[in-house]
């Protein structure tokens, strides 16, 4: 199993998308307010796959959200996130919790155990999901009981 000690929300994210901006502005509050204490990390991977709204190089990508949001969490290359051709990683994302995306800005909520918790699609705010990452940000390094532990392990 992989402690990583940190809770951590893997997000799809694309430039060119109605959720867009209120996803952005919203994980960099988001970050801004359970960032400090170390113990929380935003992962964002652009992806191409739903109407086609994340066209640009990685370059332009990072250029975007540099400059029109001044993200400061990590922003990774360009990738698949569904299909034979997904990385990895959103492939363990998916059958861990048995949810598929389906469109940009999916969420899934990753303990510090590597257990992913909860996922939710675009559609729910990033508001309406904070209480639940900040239970999680405060279970830390507390011994969790069994049936917390609802999803396969990283």
């Amino acid at each position: 199993m992989l402690r990583c000690y940190h809770v951590v929300l893997v997000v799809n994210v694309a430039s060119e998308c109605g959720y867009t901006d209120d996803h952005y502005r919203s994980l960099i509050r988001l970050k801004n307010v359970m960032g400090p204490e170390k113990k929380f990390e935003i992962l964002a991977f652009p992806c191409n796959q739903f109407g086609n709204q994340e066209p640009g190089t990685n370059e332009e990508i990072q250029q975007f959200v540099s400059e029109v949001y001044r993200v400061h969490f990590p922003v990774f290359a360009k990738v698949d996130v569904i299909g034979e051709t997904a990385h990895e990683a959103w492939k363990f994302l998916s059958s861990s919790f048995g949810v598929t995306p389906n469109w940009n800005f999916w969420k899934y909520l990753v303990d510090e155990d590597g257990l992913v918790v909860n996922a939710w699609g675009p559609k729910t705010p990033v508001e309406d999901i904070f209480h639940e990452i900040k239970e999680a940000v405060g279970r830390i390094g507390f011994q969790k009981p069994q049936n917390m532990r609802r999803r396969t392990e990283l």
